[in-house]
């Protein structure tokens, strides 16, 4: 059969240029959501007079045969298919004949690929939105059951502040739902239909883009259709949210990675997420935090491959359009497998106090506790942190904590300061004092977890 564009055209295309004008064998999968659109497309067809009823009742049920048919792989596509879109209106003509022609009424494959694209990344977006419900149910968890044990808050990459492991953890949480408000907002974006915007002008035809719109879920129709058709925000933005997220996936890993050396020892990892060595027989190596800190660089590529793509198009369609879905696909599948592959590790790993305990005591973690006491006591802050700054010196100097300091040293370095006028320097003591909003004190913690909860809960009605 010839390619349904041929009249304008003498010769038949060179193998070689055949293959590589070809979408089919990656846009093959979105056949589900193209036949959708071409029935919504046909059903308004006929309400709007265009087509007969028996027309679109033929072309209709033609549609949902060859449907069932590519999910069960009775259907093999090859280059000539040239894409989804022309392979399963070939199919429908070679069916139906004259009838199947009609299809095609009052559109263009720049529309039907907007519309199909749209369908998908909605359907995807939804996806993503529940892993990544999944994966803070998952951290609310596992923060409310470490909520009260504490370790070592980091800066720089040096011990900072005690904090807790539940606060530490729900840090992720906000970072994660943070990409959920995201998605929701790509998807409210990308909620609307392109499908009768045609080539890039609309039509003549007297078509019901709104009809349409409603059959196929969108909340409303494009405005503009040469924006419709030359569009692809919407899929950048979904490169964007994941690149982010995965960014989020990647520190948490990065931190599983270090925690579960020998030199942190914080973490034990469950066996079902870990590979070992073909040489060293005593590895436990955490692979899966490796990979999904590795992969986050497939993602950003991706990204970076579409905004290249797009910055030198000019308005409407581009042939260069077709490189946005490759990218897209891999994208949704690599942060949807990340996210559930995450959260059931995160799920499977315990904290190992015993060891925490050890690395608690480096570190002068309670200096800031000092300084903030005297604080409390009249002394400026910047003269307090000098205060503590001297005594970090001196026990360093001298092997010693604060609690090892007598009067005399403490006098010697600030007439003001006794043992008497140091506040609880126990890990305990300082982190149940950090009650401010947003702080680490266990009750603070609790707090942030039932707020979690509530948020959590109010968004599964949500899309």
């Amino acid at each position: 059969m010839a390619s349904l564009w041929s009249g304008r055209f003498e010769k038949a295309m060179d193998e070689i240029v055949e293959e590589f004008n070809a979408s089919i064998f990656f846009d093959k999968r979105l056949y589900d959501c193209d036949i959708a659109g071409s029935i919504a497309h046909v059903t308004m067809l006929f309400e709007q007079g265009i087509v007969s009823e028996e027309e679109k009742n033929s072309i209709v049920e033609t549609l949902k045969e060859i449907r069932t048919e590519i999910k069960e792989g009775k259907i093999t596509f090859t280059v000539h298919d040239e894409d989804i879109h022309m392979a399963v209106e070939s199919i429908l003509i070679k069916r139906l004949g004259e009838t199947g022609k009609r299809l095609h009424t009052a559109r263009s494959r720049n529309d039907q690929v907007a519309v199909d694209t749209r369908l998908y990344a909605k359907r995807e977006i939804r996806e993503i939105i529940e892993n990544l419900k999944y994966m803070e149910h998952v951290l609310l968890e596992k923060a409310d059951k470490y909520h009260d044990k504490i370790m070592v808050g980091f800066t720089h990459m040096q011990h900072a502040q005690p904090v807790t492991i539940g606060f530490h953890l729900m840090a992720y949480f906000q970072m994660f739902k943070r990409d959920i408000e995201r998605f929701e907002q790509c998807f409210e974006r990308t909620d609307y239909n392109p499908l009768g915007s045609c080539a890039l002008a609309g039509t003549t035809i007297p078509i019901n883009r709104h009809r349409t719109a409603e059959l196929l879920g969108f909340k409303n129709v494009t405005e503009n259709a040469m924006d419709s058709v030359s569009d692809r925000d919407y899929i950048l933005e979904i490169l964007s949210d994941a690149s982010i997220c995965m960014m989020h996936i990647s520190r948490m890993a990065e931190e599983f990675v270090y925690w579960n050396s020998q030199e942190f020892s914080y973490i034990w990892i469950d066996d079902s997420f870990c590979t070992g060595s073909s040489i060293m027989p005593q590895k436990k190596n955490p692979d899966m935090a490796e990979l999904l800190r590795g992969k986050t660089g497939r993602i950003y590529g991706n990204l970076m491959q579409l905004l290249t793509v797009m910055k030198g198009t000019p308005l409407a369609y581009n042939k260069d359009f077709q490189e946005d879905k490759e990218g897209l696909f891999d994208t949704v599948d690599t942060l949807n497998k990340s996210l559930v592959i995450f959260a059931k590790m995160i799920e499977k790993t315990e904290f190992r106090m015993e060891n925490i305990q050890k690395h608690l005591g480096q570190g002068f973690l309670n200096a800031t506790d000092i300084a903030e006491h005297f604080v409390k006591n009249k002394i400026p802050f910047r003269e307090a942190h000098e205060i503590v700054g001297k005594m970090v010196k001196y026990c360093e100097s001298n092997n010693k904590d604060f609690v090892d300091l007598s009067d005399e040293e403490l006098q010697k370095i600030d007439a003001r300061v006794s043992r008497k006028s140091l506040p609880d320097l126990t890990m305990e003591g300082c982190v149940n004092g950090r009650v401010s909003y947003g702080g680490t004190a266990p009750v603070e913690v609790k707090r942030q977890i039932k707020a979690g909860r509530q948020w959590l809960e109010g968004e599964q009605d949500e899309l």
